[in-house]
């Protein structure tokens, strides 16, 4: 029997341009061996998600994620559970779309992206996390910090990426407060303030690289990260390290690697949000479990060394002025004293 691909599109990703792009990419999957259908996502909720779940029991071999993170998502959370769970396959399509960095994929190019699927080595399993009842592929985060992406308005993340982001981060940066936290992972506890906890699978974070340095995509462990600094000008330096890659063994962190992780706040009247690759996930307490190679995706294995950084040279223009910033608040504060 001839396998089939189920591609799951979001019209309106991306300045909508998988509409042009449609019929080349159904004709991509034809050639690799794939009876190819598409899906076009609706704004009805969990759209993806529930196309996702009927064509793994329907017993497509292959599903195409083609949009945002966000699709993304409710297409894994469509899958994760199941007993059967089809290959995934990613085509980009939104602002930031942090799993197809760290898997190497085209961003730019919905075709390129499309055509890793006619490459002899080209799938490998994956490591996911599962936070309560949800599941998530790049990154899980709760705290202040995290608000940021619940404020972003869409037309602004559409037009901007990441650098709607970075504003609105710098921002909300004066409201940071710190919360009472009991943080367990993997036979370890840290009892005490923390302004922002991130759980990483990969090594992209919100479009940057240097946060998360050690990430590995199938070994079975999380990257955590706990912030414990909260004042704004020692948050500002912190951040300005971290996309610089200095920040592994500042006091002002905990960085450790786990599979299991349960996060509470001490003080139960202290809400937690959790954020799950972009989307709001429930509140803490949560516990978070490392699912060991648990999906198998299509990626760009030759270009995904273990130490492998890429960066564009917008985001690096991005990262200099930041840490320029950073530099000038830090020499007014110096002479101030």
């Amino acid at each position: 029997m001839r396998k089939r691909a189920r591609i799951i599109y979001n019209p309106t990703s991306g300045r909508e341009a998988m509409r042009n792009d449609l019929v080349d990419i159904l004709a991509v999957y034809e050639q690799a061996g794939y009876e190819t259908s598409a899906f076009a996502t609706t704004p009805a909720p969990n759209s993806a998600k529930n196309e996702a779940t009927r064509a793994a029991k329907e017993g497509f071999d292959l599903i195409v994620a083609a949009g945002g993170d966000g699709t993304l998502s409710e297409v894994v959370n469509g899958i994760a559970g199941l007993e059967h769970r089809p290959a995934l396959a990613i085509i980009p399509a939104g602002t930031t779309n942090d799993y197809a960095r760290a898997l190497r994929i085209p961003r730019d190019d919905p075709i390129a992206a499309a055509k890793l699927i006619l490459r002899k080595n080209k799938k490998f399993k994956i490591d996911i996390g599962q936070a309560g009842d949800n599941y998530f592929m790049n990154i899980a985060a709760g705290g202040t910090l995290t608000e940021l992406t619940y404020e972003v308005p869409s037309q602004m993340k559409s037009l901007f990426g990441y650098l709607a982001y970075l504003a609105k981060g710098a921002e909300l940066l004066p409201r940071i407060k710190p919360v009472e936290m009991d943080i367990k992972y993997d036979g370890h506890e840290y009892r005490g303030q923390a302004s922002t906890i991130l759980i990483a699978l990969t090594n992209s974070v919100g479009g940057f690289e240097q946060i998360v340095l050690d990430a590995a995509l199938d070994d079975g462990k999380f990257t955590m990260i706990i912030v414990k600094e909260s004042n704004l000008i020692g948050m500002m330096r912190l951040m300005a390290k971290a996309l610089q890659g200095k920040h592994i063994g500042d006091p002002g962190i905990i960085y450790a690697k786990a599979s299991e992780i349960d996060v509470t706040p001490v003080d139960p009247k202290d809400r937690v949000m959790i954020n799950l690759d972009g989307e709001y996930g429930g509140d803490a307490p949560m516990h978070f479990r490392n699912l060991k190679q648990h999906l198998e995706v299509v990626a760009n294995l030759d270009e995904i060394p273990d130490d492998a950084i890429t960066m564009s040279p917008d985001m690096k223009r991005v990262e200099d002025y930041f840490v320029r910033e950073v530099d000038n608040i830090h020499d007014d504060d110096s002479s101030q004293k």
